[in-house]
């Protein structure tokens, strides 16, 4: 897994771009005042994302508060160091969940017939980089021999589920 120098070179190119993203997730003085999503106040779910290498993710805010979470999902894959990177390349922001508010992004690994880099029987999904996660077994996420990992990309938080297909879409070309 060349997951090093592609972090290295995609954390070079996120310090020069400027915070960007939903209208849900903009930077304002009172977004920056709102304090991290407690996880216990969290639901985060994983399901299969329609090809062999997609897994949907999303997440909901099941407390009484608005509250952030960090706007690039943290995506880590069981055994292995590092976690999917941003598509397109962003820095760490805040993305505002207001109360039963649900974000959603989406996660592409390799391809199952790759020959290089890892199989894994998990990958797990942190709405915040400060939370440890929820694991979800390959075959919950629609890989039944193991994800398959190799340059993992996950998209921003984003609205609905259509939109974070097609900000993963976009963003492979």
């Amino acid at each position: 897994m060349r997951l090093g120098s592609a972090l290295t070179a995609a954390l070079a190119v996120a310090a020069t771009l400027p915070l960007t993203g939903t209208a849900a997730s903009a930077t304002t003085g009172a977004t920056s005042r709102l304090a991290t999503c407690q996880e216990k106040a969290l639901s985060v779910h994983a399901a299969p994302g329609g090809q062999r290498n997609v897994a949907r993710i999303d997440v909901v805010n099941n407390g009484g508060r608005t509250c952030v979470v960090d706007r690039i999902p943290a995506i880590t894959f069981r055994g292995l160091d590092g976690s999917a990177e941003a598509v397109p390349p962003a820095g760490s922001g805040p993305y505002e969940l207001s109360p039963g508010e649900r974000a959603y992004a989406a996660v592409r690994t390799a391809d199952p017939a790759a020959t290089e880099g890892h199989v894994v029987g998990s990958l797990s999904v942190a709405a915040d980089p400060s939370h440890p996660g929820v694991a979800f077994r390959a075959a919950a996420v629609g890989m039944p021999e193991g994800v398959h990992v190799w340059i993992p990309v996950t998209t921003l938080w984003q609205e609905s589920r259509a939109a974070a297909d097609s900000a993963l879409a976009d963003a492979l070309g």
